[in-house]
């Protein structure tokens, strides 16, 4: 079983930044990817950033150049760099991640209980 830990979540007024962690922990033998979805009112959860490698990464267009995901393999722990945050960023934002927890093991994708993110005009 994999825990996923997010933190950094709050309010901010409109152009401010937040930064977003979340941590990995359990049975670990391969953290494949690490991502951050998010999910606002009445709409369907959709992605924000992932990041495979330390160089492959995918953004939503919504908020490509003005997020960054970044990841720690040492510390199990992907994060979420959010400036120029815009009222329609407020939403739950969710850590993802996809792990084969042993050698030679089936992948099972994981979710974190949400952090919100609420951004006021």
């Amino acid at each position: 079983q994999v825990q996923l830990v997010e933190s950094g979540g709050g309010l901010v007024q409109a152009g401010g930044s937040l930064r977003l962690s979340c941590v990995a922990s359990g049975t670990i033998y391969r953290i494949n990817a690490m991502g951050w979805y998010r999910q606002a009112p009445g709409k369907q959860r959709e992605l924000v950033a992932r990041i495979i490698s330390s160089s492959t990464t995918n953004y939503a267009d919504s908020v490509k150049g003005r997020f960054t995901i970044s990841r720690d393999n040492t510390k199990n722990t992907v994060y979420l760099q959010m400036n120029s945050l815009n009222p329609e960023d407020t939403a739950l934002y969710y850590c993802n991640s996809r792990v084969t927890p042993f050698l030679g093991g089936t992948e099972f994708t994981y979710w974190g209980q949400g952090t919100q993110v609420t951004v006021s005009s």
